[in-house]
């Protein structure tokens, strides 16, 4: 093969190749007329390649609702549950207690019949006759004669009386006997009856007491203690219901304040020195019912009060001072040097100088609230002398 030959074959080569790489053309399209294409015609949406903080924010806030929603009813399925409970186990507490009230009025009720059938058969051995069921002692819980009082009466007169209102393991039954007993007892010791005890009436003051209060026109103190016996019972009515009217008072202007006033600090402790000052002052009306106060403190206690009356509010408390501290020398410093007794030792030691606010502590506590009386009278009765009124 020659040379020109060889060029011939590779140029037609390279024309076949570019002719295969060369698209045809494409025939000459028709004329048509453009047409918009309808708006409601379904078109492909390409996916967003942004998303919008708002869009994020709504997602989030409606997924955190969700939660709380979800939340919100166990909490209330829990909550009801746990209400459920509660109902049942308080239904079987109740009937657990009233099972237990059962047994014990059944025990109760077995053992009455026990002691009363042992109560028979003694009588019958000892040849006793038989108890009928009105004068049974074990029915009736009274002796022969004793009339049948109620369970609260008799809680009542025992209180009166200064009894224990139940001991341990004492039923109402032998309550009523040890009731009648000490009634009994206080007959055979005083010469009176049932009916003395039983007219005791206590007044409804803030101290309870058996005086008998007298009106506020009867309670001018005189400035002496009498002398006899009726003119001393009648004073410690005066006392008590002088007291009585004082601590009335106080109650009713510590109630009338406002609910800001009683409920600040001075107001409360306002408050605790009045309820301090009645149930200190009970052993004094005690002292009174009984007429068993020393005669040195009735002395000073009817100066103080006969002038706390007349508004002399001053000398009420020189009077409680003397009372409360008394005239004694105090034994300040050295009193022995020597041999020889110094001048007016003896005063140390005298008993009729002695304060009585040293006595014990029921003497100190009744004193103080007296004094307490006393600075409350001088604000609810003020004096016409402004120099009697105390600092």
């Amino acid at each position: 093969m020659d040379f020109a030959a060889l060029m011939s074959k590779e140029i037609s080569k390279a024309k076949a190749s570019a002719t295969a790489q060369k698209p045809s053309p494409s025939p000459t399209p028709a004329p048509t007329t453009t047409t918009t294409p309808p708006t409601d015609a379904p078109t492909t949406t390409e996916p967003k390649k942004y998303t919008r903080r708002a869009d994020l924010e709504a997602a989030r806030l409606a997924a955190y609702n969700e939660e709380q929603a979800r939340l919100a009813a166990e909490r209330a399925a829990r909550h009801a549950q746990k209400r459920k409970a509660e109902d049942e186990e308080a239904a079987r507490r109740r009937e657990r207690e009233d099972k237990k009230r059962r047994l014990a009025e059944e025990s109760r009720r077995r053992r009455e019949e026990e002691e009363a059938l042992r109560e028979r058969e003694r009588r019958r051995r000892l040849g006793l006759p038989e108890l009928t069921p009105s004068g049974d002692e074990t029915a009736a819980g009274a002796g022969p004669g004793d009339e049948e009082l109620a369970a609260e009466e008799v809680k009542q007169r025992l209180r009166e009386l200064g009894e224990p209102v139940t001991l341990f393991g004492e039923g109402e039954k032998a309550r009523a006997r040890r009731y009648w007993r000490v009634v009994r007892k206080d007959d055979s010791n005083t010469g009176g009856g049932a009916a003395a005890v039983q007219r005791q009436q206590w007044t409804d003051g803030p101290i309870p007491t058996t005086l008998e209060l007298v009106p506020e026109v009867e309670m001018k103190i005189p400035a002496t203690v009498p002398k006899e016996d009726d003119g001393k019972r009648f004073l410690f009515r005066q006392l008590a219901s002088y007291f009585t009217m004082v601590l009335k008072e106080w109650e009713d202007a510590l109630a009338k304040r406002d609910v800001s006033v009683k409920q600040s600090l001075q107001g409360r402790q306002a408050f605790n020195a009045m309820v301090q000052s009645r149930e200190n002052m009970k052993p004094l009306f005690r002292k009174f019912e009984k007429g068993d106060l020393d005669a040195g403190v009735l002395e000073h206690v009817v100066e103080i009060v006969h002038k706390a009356q007349l508004r002399r509010y001053v000398d009420a408390n020189d009077a409680y001072l003397r009372l409360s501290i008394g005239k004694a020398a105090w034994p300040i410093g050295v009193t022995m040097v020597g041999i020889h007794e110094r001048s007016a030792r003896e005063k140390l030691h005298q008993s009729d100088q002695q304060a009585h606010i040293l006595s014990d502590e029921s003497t100190r506590k009744y004193l103080q609230s007296i004094k307490r009386c006393l600075s409350f009278a001088q604000t609810r009765w003020p004096p016409d002398d402004q120099l009697q009124i105390m600092g």
